[in-house]
């Protein structure tokens, strides 16, 4: 099997990568006092150093009372998290990777046990349909979180980042406004369709983007699964995805990462059969934005396990090839399988594909 087309380049508003393969974003929650430190520093330069094209950091969250929902997740806000992010950069940079973090508000989510000293925010007071958890945001919470969004933005330019992801999936924050089961609001930031429902994202984005300028890269990360329930879709149709991604196009996001728990299962099969485009193929073909797949690459089961502490072997990259090069998408990330194996990306690249490793749950316990 060729793995070449994995290697292209691949090039947005000078964000030049030397290959298709991204870092996942994982939440990683080892950061005390919300710090990033010298563990940080060098997990991300393994990475770097060992040829993955672009690195997305963990989860760190903005300046909001109740941002997160464990102790360790870092901080994008603050002298101190910043100086330690800049370190992070840094040595990425010198490793001659790019990173870009990723900025983050967990809503009313759980985490464990860990409550945070505030009161969680929701858009309705609801952590997943008909489950009341903390309060509804008012219009000045709703003002506040979306300056929080773009101050970190404006933070990780400022620190010599390469671009900015926005986490909009996973049943978090911006997603709780997304979903129909966790928006019930009666107001603007609600409505019969998922085009109203979008509207908190964009207005994230067009703030993001007047605080970075229109040449800094934007990312978005939705889903349709949450974390609450992992059948939950918001666009049930090609013209639903549209109403509900479109928007965030034309507010300024470049690059769209969409998280699906398998890369290689259709959105829509009902249209165009079990081989159809994937989530980020469909993205990409509706709104003509950059897309980021990812889902399981190169394990044999999901990432639901890895929460249960069970493992993942190693499988063919047959399928990722086949849809990368009918460029589908245009790049590919990959989690629990470079969380395990930092070489991960130079083993592809040079054929050593009998010394990939699969993951074992016990690295999530630490950042080697």
């Amino acid at each position: 099997m060729k793995t070449d087309t994995l290697f292209r380049p691949f090039s947005l508003k000078g964000l030049n990568l030397p290959n298709r393969i991204v870092m996942a974003p994982m939440t990683r929650s080892m950061a005390p006092e919300g710090i990033p430190g010298q563990p940080q520093v060098a997990y991300y330069k393994r990475r770097a150093a060992a040829d993955v094209g672009l690195i997305l950091t963990e989860g760190t969250v903005i300046d909001r009372p109740a941002s997160r929902n464990t102790p360790g997740i870092p901080f994008f806000h603050g002298d101190k998290a910043m100086a330690g992010w800049k370190n992070v950069a840094d040595a990425v940079h010198a490793a001659g990777g790019k990173i870009a973090p990723q900025i983050w508000h967990t809503g009313s989510t759980r985490g464990g046990k860990w409550e945070p000293e505030a009161e969680v925010e929701s858009p309705s007071g609801l952590v997943g349909p008909g489950e009341p958890r903390g309060h509804a945001m008012t219009q000045e919470d709703i003002a506040d979180t979306i300056a929080a969004f773009a101050s970190s933005a404006k933070l990780a330019k400022d620190a010599g980042f390469d671009a900015v992801e926005v986490h909009g999936a996973h049943g978090y924050l911006i997603d709780q406004f997304f979903w129909s089961g966790t928006n019930l609001r009666d107001d603007a930031w609600n409505g019969p369709t998922i085009k109203e429902r979008s509207r908190f994202a964009a207005e994230i984005i067009t703030a993001i983007r007047a605080a970075v300028g229109p040449d800094f890269p934007l990312i978005l990360r939705v889903s349709q699964w949450k974390q609450q329930d992992y059948t939950a879709r918001l666009a049930a149709t090609p013209d639903e995805m549209t109403d509900w991604l479109m928007p965030l196009v034309e507010a300024g996001a470049d690059m769209l990462h969409c998280s699906q728990r398998r890369f290689w299962e259709p959105e829509f099969p009902e249209l165009d059969g079990a081989e159809g485009l994937n989530f980020a193929g469909w993205a990409k073909k509706l709104t003509g934005a950059a897309t980021i797949s990812v889902g399981s690459v190169g394990l044999n089961s999901d990432f639901g396990g890895a929460f249960a502490g069970e493992a993942s072997q190693t499988t063919p990259l047959d399928r990722l090839v086949t849809r990368m090069e009918k460029d589908e998408f245009d790049l590919i990330a990959v989690g629990r399988a470079i969380l395990s194996d930092a070489h991960w990306v130079e083993k592809v690249r040079d054929d050593r594909m009998e010394e990939l490793q699969g993951f074992d749950a016990e690295d999530l316990k630490t950042l080697a």
